[in-house]
């Protein structure tokens, strides 16, 4: 990361863009479903990333930027348009299963993972899920556009979570989880076939498309 790139993010932040870190903060568990014409909302528990949050703030939802528009005890609600269902595995959703969450940054927060959007490159598969020692690996097919902005050591984002590609090969790329996110995150009990939301290193776009 250059140190040009940095402070253009970082500017992007302060002027109120919305950005996330990849660093999940909690699992929550859809409640509610209802389809309205072009737009569905859904209804996510949650207990952590509601401290502080209110109407109109953004949340990532698996990894997808959705703008509150409920915020209950518990529960946060979100509009989802057809177009952004469309591309995303949102549209897959069912009632209880789980979705990964975290809070947009901050002016001033401590980056942990790296810069992610919000906004999906692609809908990736789940090709392979095996273990390695203590690591559970990944290998996972996505469109030819996306596998372009990928690279060995690399920055990713898997359905929210900012990860580091271990190896590419064509479309495929593979990615190690450790214990800690593997427990954490919906990698937990997603395997073989499962859709995974992809966003490729917004740094890597900005370097490779025009």
């Amino acid at each position: 990361m250059t140190r040009d790139n940095l402070r253009c993010i970082k500017r992007n932040v302060s002027c109120g863009l919305t950005m996330f870190t990849g660093i999940v903060e909690e699992l929550g568990q859809v409640k509610k479903i209802l389809r309205r014409g072009n737009v569905t909302v859904i209804t996510v528990t949650a207990k952590k990333v509601i401290t502080d949050t209110k109407i109109g703030d953004s949340i990532a939802v698996n990894g997808v930027c959705l703008t509150v528009v409920r915020r209950e005890t518990d529960t946060l609600g979100f509009e989802i348009m057809s177009q952004t269902l469309a591309v995303t595995n949102l549209k897959s959703l069912r009632i209880s299963e789980k979705v990964n969450l975290e809070r947009s940054l901050q002016v001033g927060q401590r980056l942990s993972g790296h810069f992610v959007s919000g906004h999906i490159d692609c809908v990736g598969i789940i090709r392979k899920k095996s273990q390695r020692n203590d690591t559970v690996n990944f290998e996972i097919a996505v469109s030819k556009e996306a596998g372009s902005l990928l690279v060995p050591r690399g920055s990713i984002a898997v359905d929210g979570i900012s990860l580091t590609v271990a190896s590419r090969k064509g479309n495929c790329f593979i990615v190690y989880i450790i214990p800690h996110t593997l427990a954490h995150t919906t990698l937990s009990f997603k395997g073989p076939s499962d859709q995974v939301n992809i966003e490729a290193d917004m740094l890597m776009k900005k370097q490779v498309l025009p």
